[in-house]
């Protein structure tokens, strides 16, 4: 398999902590930074200088850690917002425009040339101070694509060092996303970057998609959080990139650690039945599963949980099977002859009917009370 050719830029620190209710310590950007630098992550967005001289303090945090990574900031086309940027000591500042038609006419009331002229020149500004920058296209998916070919092309003129595309609602499908994203690629000189939205639940699919025709930088976050739905979830679009897309680089082991500091600094749950990190994801109850897992895992898991930096678990309940059973009976220490195997079975299904949790202690009593004596 030919791998695709992408870097990602996670965006935790700064989309991530926009979601509502979410603000994250300088020194837990730091630890978040170091993990994702450990997974390689090629791109960290650190934040959004301007927003205060605190966030603007914890930027600059991150740019000294002296990662691998480049250290990303957003900037609106503001020289306010660039000073802020370049003051913390980012290697790439991602300035930002609206280009759809609703978004321009709603918080610029300026014509559109006006406003692409003002963010050029920004471009200019930053490139004058030796930074990278990604022009950024705010509404791209929303926006009539003979403009935001203009867009584009005036910033490959003025030297913008990648061009990004902006699903900010989640406006798009998978199919829409590949077709779009490859009439740009096609027509631009400059690296894409596909920035998703999780609107309709399909921000790591079009991240992926977006890949797949093209993209260079894609951008995501922990545990997918971000503002309303949130993002392209990290762990998904990494586990994608290695099952579908041949790109093995990453050390994915860290991400279930990961998941786990970020839920904890964000205070944002995930569902138990989240991809790859979820509770869930390499739990099973049905013992028509278990059986052929005991065989072999891949009869019902397409990757490992060692891959994520977890483990697999049998919950017992109604669906158990017998072979399950005899495994978790062994794993606890325990030896059952056939019959006494076969009544502690049917104590499980009755508890897993009756909604009654069945942890190790409570299989261990189910155990005793058919056989007795200690652990083997």
């Amino acid at each position: 398999m030919r791998s695709w050719h992408i870097e990602i830029c996670d965006v935790t620190l700064r989309d991530g902590e926009q979601t509502p209710g979410v603000s994250f310590t300088c020194e837990e950007k730091t630890r978040i930074a170091e993990v994702l630098d450990q997974i390689g992550v090629e791109v960290i967005e650190a934040g959004f200088p301007a927003t205060s001289p605190y966030e603007k303090r914890c930027v600059s945090a991150v740019a000294s850690l002296g990662l691998d990574a480049r250290i990303c900031c957003l900037a609106r086309a503001r020289r306010a917002d660039v000073d802020a940027a370049i003051e913390a000591g980012v290697d790439m500042v991602s300035i930002f425009m609206p280009t759809s038609e609703l978004h321009i006419r709603h918080k610029f009331h300026a014509p559109r040339e006006n406003v692409l002229d003002e963010a050029l020149r920004m471009v200019d500004y930053t490139h004058d101070h030796g930074l990278q920058v990604r022009f950024a296209a705010e509404d791209a998916s929303r926006t009539d694509l003979p403009f935001l070919m203009e867009v584009y092309r005036r910033g490959e003129e003025h030297g913008a060092d990648l061009l990004s595309f902006a699903d900010t609602v989640g406006a798009l499908t998978p199919l829409q996303m590949y077709r779009t994203m490859r009439k740009i690629v096609r027509a631009v000189g400059k690296p894409l970057c596909a920035h998703c939205h999780n609107d309709m639940g399909m921000a790591t699919a079009n991240t992926l998609a977006a890949a797949e025709a093209g993209a260079f930088q894609l951008h995501t976050t922990v545990n997918g959080i971000g503002e309303r739905a949130g993002n392209a979830a990290l762990e998904e679009v990494l586990v994608g990139l290695h099952m579908k897309g041949g790109v093995r680089r990453y050390d994915l082991s860290h991400l279930v650690p990961l998941s786990e500091m970020v839920v904890h600094y964000s205070g944002v749950g995930i569902d138990r039945l989240k991809p790859v990190v979820g509770d869930h994801a390499f739990r099973h109850e049905s013992g028509i599963h278990i059986a052929a897992i005991l065989e072999d895992p891949e009869t019902y898991e397409y990757f490992p949980p060692e891959l994520v930096g977890t483990t697999r678990k049998f919950t017992l309940g109604k669906h158990t099977g017998k072979k399950a059973l005899e495994h978790e009976v062994a794993r606890l220490g325990y030896h059952l002859p056939e019959k006494e195997l076969c009544q502690v079975l049917e104590m499980v299904k009755d508890r897993g009917e009756k909604k009654v949790d069945l942890t190790d202690e409570t299989l261990i009593d189910l155990i005793k009370q058919v056989m007795g004596g200690p652990p083997l």
